[in-house]
């Protein structure tokens, strides 16, 4: 169950095209990260130009304002799981929306059962209800 942050500049998207980058990440999602089907939890936010600032880590990649960070919450991924979402984003999008390789970043972060409540005030995954 992936909680996913997209940050991006705003005003460089059409709405259409922000819903496309969202379908995007949640077919690779479902494709390469074993997302369950029919689970979609997303948070797309649009900030001014100059709040976005992601430099290169001495890597020499290349960024332009069509930037986009990806936050991906999870639990029990692999490795190899996720190394198959970086590649499955960066070529997915790109042949999606033209998104240049390199204004992709992609952060994964782990939680457990425990931190999830899906509403009500309960704690599902401990509860039992999932």
């Amino acid at each position: 169950m992936p909680l996913v942050r997209i940050d991006v500049v705003e005003g460089r998207r059409t709405p259409e095209q922000l819903r496309l980058l969202a379908d995007t990440v949640q077919e690779v999602l479902l494709d390469v990260f074993a997302a369950p089907p029919g689970d979609r939890y997303q948070v797309l936010t649009e900030h001014r130009p100059g709040q976005l600032i992601c430099e290169d880590t001495g890597l020499g990649i290349e960024r332009t304002d069509d930037l986009v960070v990806l936050q991906v919450v999870q639990q029990g991924r692999s490795d190899e799981q996720k190394r198959a979402l970086y590649a499955g984003l960066c070529a997915r999008l790109g042949e999606a929306t033209g998104l240049p390789p390199g204004d992709l970043v992609v952060s994964v972060v782990g939680n457990t059962r425990a931190d999830w409540s899906f509403g009500l005030g309960r704690a599902q995954f401990l509860d039992g209800d999932l």
